[in-house]
Parts: structure tokens; sequence; C-alpha cells
């Protein structure tokens, strides 16, 4: 059965684990965790369930991913794991040199030049036409349904609305953003919570998107409208870089921790980094959780596995290092020793030469998915394509402007990716998806929970709501209201900066979902920091 301690939850949460035999999918709103849900009814499986689930949430939580957004996924079918990366490149136009022709100094934030092509849309094609029982028209139709209805805003996706609203509307300027409020703000102000927000257009694209396989979105009417609104605005994107774009199929990437196998997609996203602090951390033993060495250990750890990522992490075509050269256990121990008592101020190795939605789904027949996809900071770019519902993402922001390092921006280029799935397995067994959405908290989100399963014996949902804590820079580390006090001093006497943090939503939102091998039955936790939900059959 499962090796969880019998109920071990000393935190203030008064959920409890889900447990369900037929089926399951966790998403951090109720509404796409149903759609998943009704789909398995129907027949589907586990891709599908993530499918249906995936597209809703482009309608239900638009604070954090849409249509024009990028997409990973990790899974697990037939007694294999597969990846997927659906994260788009740059436009051929888009280059260091054309930014600095318009006086940039740095990749804002806003606007045309950090949209890159989205990939969201051919990840749901990719993975129906892979693994998929049911077409895009059927497991598309619950998020049609409520872009077309509507669906009242829960509390938490309220209040992410209206900080995003404020935010636009005091720094976008100019006739381009006026889409995005005639949007998202049809009433001159952000929906409140229980206030019934839909969709026509959002509705009308995923219909041509089922209808086509995502054709329609990369080298059909959709591409066309993407791409007269680009040259409208002096935007880099164009129809001939939508028509280039395939998703790509991966092999996963992991490390043995504790016994289990820890799977990460490969470079370009920040997986890696993950991967590494535990490699680290696996060379410690843990007798408790809330404890100051503990905590210790892993954030110095994580440091030194950030350092390296945002020294070598980009696209994997100029990337000196492949990924294994990280994860070596000669690396490790290297790394390892520069873990002293004290806090340290990080720094790269050199290994030898060699704003984001998340969703758990799993069927009775043993097939399992992690899915994530994003438009990144919130809403993304601020750009909404006429009468398509479709919000562009900002992802570009992540590329540098340095011509000398990894990730710097270039024609055709992916950049550093935020956003990764994770997944579990034991004895070449699935045990199953986990992740945590949040920007350069996921790694740190990974890290922290698979030690609060593995190490600390806490089942999925109190593996969630545990207290957080996550490392901004140097030795500066933020920790939630929650987090115990007497650590929060001993923390600091070892040489971190530790404030407490005065925004709780910033230290991410995560699923679980947990397969006991034996008797086939599902685990699942979900985030209990936001209006997250387990659907279960």
């Amino acid at each position: 059965m499962f090796p969880f301690k019998a109920d071990y939850h000393p935190y203030a949460s008064k959920r409890k684990p889900v447990f369900a035999k037929n089926g399951m999918v966790a998403t951090s709103q109720p509404l796409a965790a149903q759609a998943g849900l009704e789909i398995l009814r129907k027949g589907g499986n586990a891709v599908d369930a993530a499918i249906a689930t995936a597209a809703c949430l482009t309608v239900v939580e638009p604070t954090s991913n849409g249509i024009g957004g990028d997409a990973f996924a990790l899974i697990w079918m037939n007694g294999r794991l597969y990846g997927l990366n659906a994260s788009g490149p740059a436009p051929a136009l888009l280059s260091i040199a054309a930014l600095k022709e318009r006086g940039l100094k740095s990749m804002p934030e806003t606007g045309f030049e950090p949209v890159t092509v989205p990939g969201a849309p051919a990840a749901w094609a990719a993975c129906a036409r892979r693994f998929g029982r049911l077409p895009l028209t059927e497991t598309l139709a619950p998020a049609i349904r409520y872009a077309e209805e509507g669906y009242p805003l829960n509390p938490v996706l309220a209040r992410f609305w209206k900080r995003a609203y404020q935010k636009f509307k005091e720094n976008l300027k100019g006739e381009a953003f006026a889409h995005w409020f005639e949007t998202f703000a049809p009433k001159g102000r952000a929906p409140e919570a229980g206030e019934v927000w839909a969709s026509p257009d959002h509705a009308a694209t995923l219909r041509k998107i089922a209808e086509t396989n995502g054709e329609a979105f990369y080298r059909g009417e959709l591409a066309e409208k993407i791409d007269a609104f680009s040259k409208k605005y002096n935007g880099f994107i164009r129809k001939e870089d939508l028509a280039e774009f395939q998703p790509e199929w991966v092999e996963p990437i992991s490390v043995r921790y504790r016994g289990y196998d820890v799977w990460e997609i490969p470079p370009n996203g920040q997986g890696l980094v993950a991967l590494i602090a535990l490699n680290i951390l696996k060379g410690f033993e843990f007798a408790e959780r809330d404890t100051v060495e503990t905590f210790h250990k892993q954030i110095e750890a994580l440091k030194l596995a950030f350092s390296d990522g945002k020294q070598h992490i980009g696209d994997p075509k100029d990337m000196i290092h492949p990924p294994e050269a990280f994860l070596s256990e000669a690396y490790a121990a290297e790394r390892r020793r520069l873990i002293g008592s004290h806090a340290l101020m990080p720094a790269p190795g050199e290994p030898p030469k060699g704003g984001t939605v998340y969703l758990a789904a799993a069927d009775g027949d043993g097939n399992m998915v992690s899915f994530i996809q994003s438009n990144y900071m919130g809403f993304g770019s601020g750009l909404v394509v006429p009468g398509t519902g479709i919000a562009l993402h900002n992802r570009g922001h992540n590329f540098s402007l340095d011509p000398n390092h990894v990730n710097r921006l270039e024609p055709k280029k992916r950049p550093y990716h935020t956003i990764i799935p994770g997944f579990l397995t034991k004895d070449g067994e699935a045990v199953g998806p986990f992740g945590v959405m949040g920007g350069f908290m996921q790694p740190q989100g990974h890290l922290q929970v698979v030690m609060n399963m593995v190490d600390f014996g806490l089942h999925p949902q109190a593996a969630l709501d545990a207290p957080r804590w996550q490392w901004l820079n140097g030795r500066t580390v933020e920790v939630e209201p929650s987090f115990p006090h007497h650590i929060v001093q001993a923390l600091a006497e070892k040489g971190h900066e530790v404030r407490i943090a005065v925004e709780p939503n910033s230290f991410g939102r995560g699923q679980i979902i947990w397969r006991d091998s034996e008797t086939g039955v599902l685990c699942g936790g979900t985030e209990s920091r936001t209006d997250g939900c387990v659907a279960v059959w």
C-alpha cells in the first residue's frame, strides 16, 4: 500500500487526500477538473482528460494560461514515459539587433517584443494524435461550452484578475492593447467573484482548433489573424513562424532519489534545476522535515542548482554541456562539498564537458499525465488577437540580450522556460505526476514536495499543504507566514537573510496524483492556496 505515515498532517489545512480507482483529475479550477472527469466518463483515457482539462483552463483560469501560451507534458502510457516539449521559438524577425534598433536594452514584459510562437494548441493536437482515444471536437467541448455560456469566477481567480487589470490599466497604453480590455474587462473593470464571464470569440477559436486538429491556428484562419494583427502594430511574429512550428517529443531526464526516479523535461525547461538539487541532497540524511539543518541544506542545494541553471540552460542546440553532465555523481559530490554550516553566495559550477496552470490526470488502466501550460506572468503580453480571444504570451521575456549568454535572443530559438511537469516512478512502475506552478518557484516547489513525500512520508495533500520557502537571490530567502518562526530565527543565525512574505500567493500552486502499484488505487492532493479540486471516478 501507500508509503505514507498514518495521517501526519500538522499544518493548518483541513483537506484530506482523495482516493479513487477508475480515474482522477487534479488541477487548480474545479470546473476544469470536472471537464477532465467528464471526458473520462465518456470513454476517454488520461491523455484525453488532460487535453480537456488544459483547454478548459484557458477559459476558466485565463489569469495564468491561454490558447496563446506554451505547454509541456510527461505521459505514462502502456508502461513507458514520454515527454513533449511544445514551447515555441522566437519569430524569425526577432533579434537582439532588432530590439536595439527600437532603443531597448532589455526584453520588455508586454507588447509584441516578448511574443514567441505559442505551442499549447499544437500540444493538444500532438497528444490526441499519438495517445488519445477521442477527437478534439469531443475533448474541447467542455471548454467551448464554458466560453460560450460563461461561468462564475471563484475568489482566488477574481483576485488575480483584478490585480492584472489594475496593472495593465496603469501600464498598457496604445491601441494594440485595447483588445485585451475589451475581452477581459468588458464592463470597464475586472469581473468580481461570483460574476459570470463569457468569451464567445474564445469559444469560436477553440471550435476551429478542434475541427482542424490545430491546423487553423498554425496554417489557417487563426494564423492569418495573428499575422495581420502583428503586422498592423509592428510586431515580429508572422504566419510563416506559426506554419513552421512543430512540438517535439523528447526523452525525459531523471535522477535516482531514495529508490525513486524523479523525471523532468530536458532543457530548454528548468526541470534540470530540480534534478541537480535533488542529486546534491541525496548525499545527506534527513531525519525530520521541520529542522533548521533540513531547510538549510535544501536552500543551499537549490541555490547551487539555480546558479547552474541560469548560467547554462537555454535552447539545447546552444548549450555547451548536456543535461547528464550536471547529473553525474561526481558533479553532485563536488557541489555538495560547497555546503557548509552558513549560507553561501551561490556561483555556477563547470561540469566536465560531455503567472502557469498545472494538471495531473490518471485513468483506470494505469495511464497518467503530468501537463503544464502557461501564458507567463499572468495574462502574458497584454495582447489579444482581435476577434479570437487569443491572449498572446510573453515567454520571450526570459531571453537575454547579452550576445555571449547561452540564453541569448536569436531568431527561431527557444528561451529558458520556467514551466515544468514532474513525474515519479519506482522500480520501473509509475508512481504518478506532480507539479507546482509559479515561475521560478517551480523547481523549488518540485524539490519540496518530492522530499515531503519521499523523505518525510507525507501523503500528497499534506505534501502540498506544508509551509514553503523560496530562494530569491544571494542569501535572500522568503518564507510563508505559517513557516515555523523558530526555524526562521535559526536560519538567520546561519547567515540566511530571511523575510516573511507579505504576498502568500507567490509560493506556487501544485497538484499530485500517487498510484499504488499493487491495487491501482489513486491518491490525489490539490493546492490549498487556490481554488483547486481533485475530481474522481
